[in-house]
């Protein structure tokens, strides 16, 4: 299709040819605010350049914002958790320039491992949650999990022949969370499955882990203690431990929440 060109074009008949070539071109957000655009730039005096400039950048903008979307939903996390809603004054134990070193990621960048440990409440799921978000908008691939529904899965795909298939398409992304580790005991199967996905990513991809043991009582869950003291040194090895504590801020901002129309009584 070609687009008829010719000067001194009407305001609508542009538009709609502006319109057209957005399209054709896949260029929504330009097509979508091209005309707000115009106005600010008639009314800000832009050069040609300047608003040329602005259309562009409005257009990488968005898709950098769609791209961003895109990973987090691939992610697939089970709820939005972000570092911005964390009460960190809730809970000492997480030291909030830590965290926010984490989130520039670099870490990542070194494919090192993360180990989030403490009782339930104290903010695990939340900080590998958030973290694992902050990855995503920053180009990275991530991928949740369940540290149960992650070893089900393996069983399966080594069931139907098709595990090789399974631990590459887990070593591809470039960060892997898996939360819950320590919650259910696993059978030697299960937890020699789970050693093949570590040892793909060892080195290569970073795995994040929330668990609610201290490394010490991870025999309960990986009951032969030679593949505990494998797995725990490759989610250690140059990695960063976080100990979110045994208090639960979860619990204690329920309590807090039901103390204050008592007060007001």
């Amino acid at each position: 299709m070609t687009l008829p060109r010719q000067r001194g074009l009407t305001e609508q008949a542009a538009d709609a040819a502006i319109d057209t070539a957005c399209r054709m071109l896949r260029l929504p957000s330009i097509r979508n605010e091209f005309s707000e655009i115009a106005e600010r730039a008639m009314k800000d005096q832009m050069t040609y350049r300047g608003f040329l400039a602005e259309l562009l950048m409005t257009e990488c903008d968005d898709r950098s914002r769609r791209r961003s979307e895109r990973r987090i939903k691939a992610a697939g996390f089970p709820r939005e958790k972000s570092l911005r809603a964390f009460d960190f004054d809730a809970n000492p134990n997480i030291d909030a320039a830590t965290i926010h070193t984490l989130a520039s990621c670099e870490w990542i960048k070194k494919s090192q491992p993360l180990c989030l440990i403490g009782d339930s409440g104290t903010g695990k799921s939340h900080m590998l949650i958030a973290l694992g978000t902050e990855a995503a908008m920053k180009g990275y691939r991530v991928r949740y999990t369940l540290a149960t529904k992650l070893v089900n899965e393996l069983v399966e795909a080594a069931d139907e022949k098709q595990l090789n298939k399974t631990i590459a398409r887990y070593g591809r992304v470039d960060l892997l969370c898996i939360d819950e580790l320590g919650y259910m005991e696993l059978d030697r199967r299960g937890a020699e499955l789970l050693f093949q996905v570590l040892t793909e990513r060892e080195e290569k991809n970073s795995v994040a882990i929330a668990s609610n043991e201290s490394f010490g009582g991870w025999t309960k869950t990986f009951t032969d203690p030679r593949l505990c003291a494998a797995i725990v040194d490759r989610l250690t090895f140059n990695g960063t431990i976080i100990e979110t504590g045994t208090d639960s801020y979860r619990l204690a901002s329920t309590r807090a929440r039901a103390e204050e129309p008592a007060k007001a009584g």
